[in-house]
C-alpha cells in the first residue's frame, strides 16, 4: 500500500517541491539562526543565491559539533514558547544534541513515519509491539505516532523483561514487530528458551527494524529464527534529522525510499566536501525542508551509502538509498587498512557454525594494531581440532575480505553481552593503552 499520492509524484514535481520549499527554509534559517547567517556570510552566500537546486551546494554544511558548540536552542528557528516535545541524545560523549519539535513538525513526523510503516508492509490490522526505548530517544514515539496514524493497535512495551515481551506477543497477538536487528535476535533467543517456536507459536509476520545497520547477512539470520515469511525491511532516521521517517524499504528490499518533498540528499566525499554524482558512494548529507523547530541545512550524518534514482517496482517514485554500508565514524584504520564492523559481521553470518553475536577488539602492541574478533559458537563441540577448523576458516575468510588477518576468539553461546537497544560490539582500546 501507498500512503501517499506524493511517493508517486513525477522527477519534475519532486524537485518543484523541492527548491520552493529549500528557498524559503535557507531564507528563514538565515533571518532567524545566527550561527547560519554567520556560516553563509564567511561563504558569501545569501538566500537570494539559491535559484536552484544545484546551488544547494553553495551552502555551509552542519554537524553534530555544530549542535553541540550551540547546546542547547541555538539552532533553533523557533522561539522556545513554540515547541510542543524536545527530545535529545544521551550525550555520552560530550553534550547532548538537543532537538525540538513544534505542532507542525509533529504532523510532519507523523506523515513521514505513516509512509515508511506503509513501505514495510504495516496495515490497520496489525498489532505493532514496539520494543524501543520510550523516553529522550526519539525511535519510539517516533513509530508509535506513525503506526498509529495508520490504525495499528500499539503495544508500547519498550525495551527489557524480554519474558513479558514474548508474553505479549502471545496473549496479544503481535503481528508486527519494532526493534533493533540485534534485540529482534534477542527476543527469539528468549523464546526458544522459554520452549516457544518464534515462527510456530507467535504470529509476528513484519520486522520494522531501525537505529541499527541492517546488513543482508543480519537480514537472513532474522528469517531464521523468525520464518522464511517474515518480511524484515530497514527503515532510516536520526534525531537531528527527526527521527526515524527519513526513508525506507518497500517490500521489494531495494533501498530505501527517502521521503524528498521533506528531506533533500546529496551523497559528497567525505574528505573534500565535493558533491559526488549519482550512483556514487559516498557520505550522506540530508537538508530538511520542512521543519519549523530545528531545520538543519546540509547536514553531514557520516552514513555511508549511494542514492538510486531508477525507478522501483512497487511504483513510488522517491530516490533510493541503498542500505548503509557502515558510517565514516565508524570506520576503524587498521594496520592502514579501512575497516567497518559491518564486513566484519557479513564474514561471520555467512558461517553456520557461528551465531550472531560478536564483539570487535582493537589493541596495541608496541607500534603494532591487533584485531581479534570474539564470536559465539553456535554448535556444541568439545574437539580441539573442529574448534581449530572453524577459526582458521573464519581467520582465513576475514583475510580475504579486509586484506589483513585477525586473531579469532570462539566463546561459548550465551556468553557475550546482549543489547536491548543499539548494540555496542567495537571496543577501540587504542587511546586507553
Amino acid at each position: 500500500m501507498i500512503w501517499s499520492e506524493v511517493e508517486t509524484y513525477s522527477r519534475e514535481k519532486i524537485e518543484e517541491i523541492q527548491l520552493e520549499r529549500l528557498k524559503e527554509t535557507v531564507n528563514r534559517v538565515y533571518n532567524k539562526v545566527e550561527p547560519y547567517r554567520k556560516k553563509m556570510d564567511e561563504m558569501g552566500v545569501k538566500p537570494e543565491d539559491i535559484k536552484s537546486l544545484k546551488d544547494l551546494a553553495k551552502l555551509p554544511f552542519v554537524t553534530k559539533q555544530d549542535l553541540r558548540d550551540n547546546y542547547p536552542f541555538g539552532l533553533f528557528a523557533v522561539d522556545k514558547d513554540k515547541l510542543v516535545r524536545i527530545h535529545a541524545s544521551s550525550g555520552t560523549t560530550g553534550k547532548p544534541t538537543v532537538v525540538g519539535y513544534t505542532q507542525g513538525d509533529l504532523e510532519t513526523w507523523t506523515e513521514c513515519v505513516s509512509r515508511i510503516a506503509c513501505m514495510g508492509g504495516a496495515t490497520s490490522k496489525d498489532v505493532a509491539q514496539i520494543c524501543f526505548g520510550y523516553g529522550m530517544f526519539t525511535g519510539a514515539l517516533g513509530l508509535h505516532y506513525g503506526l498509529e496514524n495508520i490504525g495499528a493497535t500499539i503495544v508500547p512495551s519498550s525495551t527489557g523483561n524480554s519474558e513479558k515481551q514474548i508474553m505479549y506477543m502471545q496473549d496479544f497477538e503481535t503481528s508486527l514487530l519494532v526493534a533493533t536487528p540485534s534485540y529482534a535476535l534477542r527476543l527469539a533467543e528468549v523464546a526458544r528458551s522459554m520452549g516457544i517456536d518464534p515462527k510456530k507459536d507467535l504470529k509476528v509476520k513484519i520486522g520494522l527494524v531501525g537505529s541499527e545497520l541492517l546488513t543482508e547477512a543480519m537480514r537472513e539470520e532474522m528469517h531464521k529464527y523468525w520464518g522464511e515469511d517474515m518480511l524484515v525491511t530497514s527503515n532510516y532516521g536520526m534525531s537531528e534529522l527527526m527521527g526515524p521517517g527519513v526513508s525506507g524499504e518497500c517490500e521489494y528490499l531495494d533501498g530505501m525510499h527517502i521521503n524528498e518533498d521533506f528531506f533533500i540528499p546529496e551523497i559528497i566525499n567525505s574528505e573534500t566536501g565535493e558533491v559526488l554524482p549519482a550512483g556514487e558512494k559516498g557520505e550522506l548529507v540530508i537538508t530538511c525542508i520542512k521543519k519549523e523547530g530545528l531545520p538543519l541545512i546540509r547536514y553531514r550524518t557520516k552514513d555511508i551509502t549511494r542514492l538510486i534514482y531508477e525507478p522501483c517496482k512497487c511504483g513510488r517514485t522517491f530516490v533510493r538509498m541503498e542500505n548503509l554500508s557502515g558510517r565514516s565514524d565508524d570506520m576503524l584504520k587498521i594496520r592502514g587498512v579501512n575497516v567497518f564492523p559491518s564486513q566484519i559481521e557479513e564474514v561471520i553470518l555467512s558461517f553456520s557454525e557461528l551465531g550472531p553475536h560478536y564483539e570487535i577488539i582493537v589493541e596495541r602492541e608496541g607500534y603494532n594494531d591487533k584485531l581479534t574478533v570474539k564470536v559465539e559458537l553456535n554448535v556444541e563441540t568439545d574437539s580441539f581440532s573442529e574448534l581449530e577448523r572453524i577459526a582458521n576458516s573464519v581467520k582465513n575468510k576475514l583475510r580475504i575480505i579486509l586484506g589483513l588477518d585477525a586473531k579469532v576468539s570462539l566463546v561459548s553461546p550465551n556468553t557475550l553481552q546482549r543489547f536491548e537497544g543499539k548494540a555496542k560490539r567495537v571496543k577501540d582500546l587504542r587511546g586507553k593503552q
